[in-house]
């Protein structure tokens, strides 16, 4: 089985690093203030749709956030593009013996480098979220590092 993985994966990133510099579709890892997985999928050449499920142990829950994003070179720099754009959440939170579920709006600011060399994009954002349902409350200590294999 160990094997199958393996050789499925080497098939995936051969294929992968003809396109790594201009990617359609990134799958990975999000760690920070909320640590979970992100999906970022391109819909056109600078507009991409992104999906995070996250939780955190600061508020013991967890929450899917959709986000719409507009991309841009940054720094004249090939590979480096930075990013801003909205969205919503929705989730639910566990703190202190209270739970509710929480619904809101996410706003979004950050850069991201594709390595040509092998398929993986790496992020740093701050996503400052407004909960209008639940917890009603600005929340502006979001921001987290992303590790995707892009394709």
């Amino acid at each position: 089985m160990r094997k199958i993985v393996l050789t499925f994966l080497l098939a995936i990133s051969v294929v992968a690093l003809t396109n790594a510099q201009d990617y359609k579709t990134g799958i990975g890892l999000r760690g920070g203030f909320a640590n979970g997985l992100t999906i970022k999928h391109f819909v056109s050449g600078k507009s991409a749709f992104e999906g995070i499920i996250s939780t955190s142990t600061k508020w013991g829950g967890y929450e899917l956030t959709v986000l719409y994003e507009i991309h841009n070179r940054a720094f004249n720099v090939e590979n480096l593009n930075w990013y801003f754009g909205f969205g919503g959440h929705i989730g639910s939170y566990d703190a202190d013996k209270l739970s509710s579920t929480i619904i809101g709006i996410d706003g979004v600011l950050g850069i991201e480098y594709n390595f040509s060399e092998a398929p993986i994009n790496i992020g740093l954002d701050w996503m400052p979220v407004f909960n209008i349902v639940g917890d009603s409350n600005f929340w502006g200590d979001r921001g987290a590092l992303s590790i995707r294999y892009i394709f």
